[in-house]
């Protein structure tokens, strides 16, 4: 099957109407991407080969063509090329081909941030972030991030803007932000942009909370986040300064009725935790065992007024949440990606895979093998070539591992089927 196939029919002049990239579309093994590290896609068909040129001409036709349609007058219609770009960017590395249009990619996502509504919106302010990963850090990423972050502040400080539109703003400036400001000083004033909304959600001087609806919650938890995400890239005096403002007060927001709040506010507990202490190994804070005793209670919170799944979700992070502020310890992860392997092991490091991963989603490990600027951000090295000695190896493996999964699984429901028939007999008696 080739990805991302034109429809037959061509107008001259003109592009025809093109579909959004599906998952089917764009799943291919990232070991095949990696084999050549070109924009090239050979997968074999049932007649044989495809012609590799053919493919990418088919394939840059259709992007041409999503290109197009964002300026379309049909709302659905920039909505759909839209999501075809962000797929393509997800599972893809486009860096030639998007070099050569990046401000003609980049003037679409402003008209669509100032003219769309919502889930336009939305989707404009992810395919931004998926240019910028794509470009990486440089000239080309710093120009499309001049154009956008007046758009993307704008829209943050509008509260009657879309609050949908809002909270994919706070997460793509932030991403962003990361990956092309290059002043540090820009870097921090991005980062009061997002103080001024989730602060909101602080207690207030008696002690209350301000009651928001669960959208905008979510706003200043995605706001909190993205803060967080800067927080790994300030210098020690900014990082002094953001102790002394924030500390006293992110521990309130432990006890907000969002979970994924109360989540985000533990995970940026331990990250400051972690950055002050590999600045002062005694770091700790007034009213240290209050906040031990908080961590605590929410990584064993039994409160029947919560829905199991929050529960169980709160517990995980908060285990590893006390660990870190009481031990200075973190639940090391490893991924595994083709013939390597990346170690999370630390609050920053987990921060910032978290977020890339937000954007780029099945595609990630791809982008592990073939982005030489992730590879860069995670200190992976040049990409490793993959030869096809070793791919059809890896493919054979896989398969034989199909294989043995089946079969276990049916062994397994084979013995649970006896299993059933005796309790079922048992209970007649």
């Amino acid at each position: 099957m080739v990805l991302f196939t034109l429809d037959d029919k061509r107008t001259r002049g003109q592009h025809a109407h093109v579909q959004p990239f599906s998952d089917e579309d764009a799943s291919i093994e990232t070991l095949s991407h990696c084999s050549s590290f070109s924009d090239t896609t050979s997968v074999p068909e049932e007649g044989g080969e495809v012609n590799e040129d053919t493919a990418q001409e088919d394939f840059q036709y259709k992007l041409k063509g999503f290109i197009d349609s964002t300026v379309d007058k049909s709302a659905k219609t920039r909505q759909g090329a839209l999501d075809g770009l962000k797929t393509a960017m997800a599972n893809r590395i486009l860096y030639e081909f998007i070099s050569e249009r990046r401000m003609t990619i980049s003037d679409s996502i402003e008209r669509c941030l100032k003219k769309g509504k919502g889930e336009e919106q939305r989707a404009a302010a992810s395919l931004a972030c998926l240019l910028c990963i794509q470009l990486g850090s440089g000239i080309e990423s710093e120009e499309v991030l001049k154009t956008l972050k007046p758009v993307f502040k704008n829209i943050l400080a509008d509260g009657s803007a879309s609050v949908q539109a809002r909270q994919a703003v706070a997460t793509s400036l932030g991403l962003c932000t990361l990956v092309a400001e290059d002043d540090i000083l820009d870097v921090f004033a991005t980062m009061e942009c997002f103080e001024s909304l989730f602060s909101r959600s602080y207690a207030k001087g008696d002690g209350t909370f301000l009651s928001v609806n669960p959208q905008t919650s979510q706003l200043h938890t995605n706001a909190l986040l993205s803060w967080a995400l800067l927080l790994t890239i300030c210098s020690g005096s900014q990082l002094q300064e953001v102790l002394r403002k924030h500390m006293p007060k992110l521990p309130g927001l432990l006890e907000s009725e969002d979970v994924n709040m109360r989540i985000a506010a533990g995970e940026t507990i331990a990250l400051l935790f972690e950055l002050a202490r590999d600045m002062d190994a005694d770091f700790e804070i007034d009213n240290y065992n209050d906040l031990c005793d908080k961590l605590s209670a929410l990584a064993t919170d039994c409160n029947k007024h919560r829905a199991k799944n929050d529960k169980r979700k709160q517990r995980s992070v908060f285990r590893d949440v006390l660990k870190a502020v009481e031990e200075g310890d973190f639940q090391v992860e490893t991924i595994r990606f083709g013939t390597e392997r990346m170690t999370i092991d630390s609050w920053v490091r987990k921060r910032t895979y978290d977020t890339f991963r937000e954007f780029v989603g099945s595609g990630m490990n791809y982008h592990l093998q073939a982005n030489e600027f992730i590879r860069d951000v995670f200190e992976l090295g040049p990409p490793i070539l993959v030869d096809s000695a070793t791919m059809k190896a890896m493919k054979i493996s896989r398969f034989e591992r199909h294989l043995h999964n089946s079969a276990a699984f049916k062994a397994r429901t084979k013995a649970r089927s006896k299993f059933r028939d005796k309790r079922v007999d048992v209970g007649e008696f």
